[in-house]
């Protein structure tokens, strides 16, 4: 069986310099046969840090759209626009290119460190993640229903250790509401570079956002008639945090229509602090097999 380590991750976050604002970055399958688009979210928010000369300055949001759907088997080239160095905040603009077109762009903003007013939502009363069974591990018990050319790829081992609250199905769900809460951490330690924290909590930020769009339509990405595609992804840190400890990954969709499903996302720590949010909006397009035909 394959393995995805965090350490697989962190090397994958770590852009080729190329230029003066230019990076390169390389890609890895997690089984869409396309980029998975919060590898290019965390590559995009890396080049972008990395312009960044004060070392008290972290991001406070990010916004990006999706354009193109990303080559697995090029690399993915990162330009950044140095848009404002201002004594508080720094502004930059990211735009990640392959085969000569923009397949993704994202303005970013970081913010020194400051004091202030503080207040947040309450964190949901939820089980522990000990004794909660992984999701990998409920994919695994499933393997036989995975593609065989597939298998391999969706059943290795991964970087991040997720842990349903309830449980879903993913070939056989039943309809429920949109709302899911997940316990999520690295496998492994990361260091205490919170550069390192932040890209790894926006790559896993896309990971199942959109996915709760389809819970009151006993749905997954897994159905063959069923095509999904983040179009756009926005993240506010909130303050500092580490991926590699528990984080409640709470994700909720108010609203699927005109094939476009939005989804909005908080994360907790285990002691209860509102550390950053996310918000998503998808397409969910069902395919007419009348039409194709």
């Amino acid at each position: 069986m394959m393995a995805y380590s965090v350490e697989d991750l962190i090397q994958l976050l770590d852009l080729e310099p190329l230029e003066q604002n230019i990076y390169r970055g390389l890609n890895r399958d997690i089984g869409s046969g396309r980029i998975f688009g919060g590898q290019v979210l965390a590559q995009a928010l890396v080049a972008a840090r990395r312009t960044v000369k004060e070392e008290d300055r972290s991001a406070h949001s990010l916004h990006g759209y999706f354009i193109l759907e990303g080559d697995l088997e090029i690399p993915v080239v990162y330009f950044v626009d140095r848009l404002r160095d201002g004594r508080s905040f720094t502004t930059r603009r990211v735009t990640a290119i392959q085969h000569g077109n923009a397949i993704f762009n994202m303005a970013a903003s970081f913010h020194k460190t400051e004091t202030g007013l503080s207040h947040q939502s309450t964190m949901p009363d939820v089980p522990p993640p000990e004794g909660l069974k992984s999701q990998l591990d409920t994919i695994r018990e499933h393997a036989d229903r995975i593609p065989e050319g597939l298998r391999d790829l969706l059943t290795q081992d991964r970087p991040i250790d997720r842990r349903p609250i309830v449980p879903l199905d993913p070939f056989d769900p039943e309809p429920a509401e949109p709302i899911k809460h997940a316990w999520i951490r690295t496998v492994g330690d990361l260091g205490d570079d919170p550069l390192h924290h932040q890209a790894v909590l926006a790559y896993a930020s896309d990971y199942g956002l959109l996915g709760s769009t389809l819970l009151p339509h006993s749905r997954t990405f897994y159905d063959p008639d069923l095509m999904g595609a983040s179009l756009d992804h926005a993240i506010w840190f909130h303050r500092p945090f580490r991926i590699d400890e528990w984080l409640l990954y709470v994700t909720e969709s108010p609203v699927a229509s005109g094939a476009r499903g939005f989804a909005h996302g908080s994360f907790f720590s285990r002691g209860g602090e509102l550390v950053a949010s996310v918000a998503q909006e998808g397409v969910i397009r069902v395919r007419d097999k009348q039409k194709e035909k």
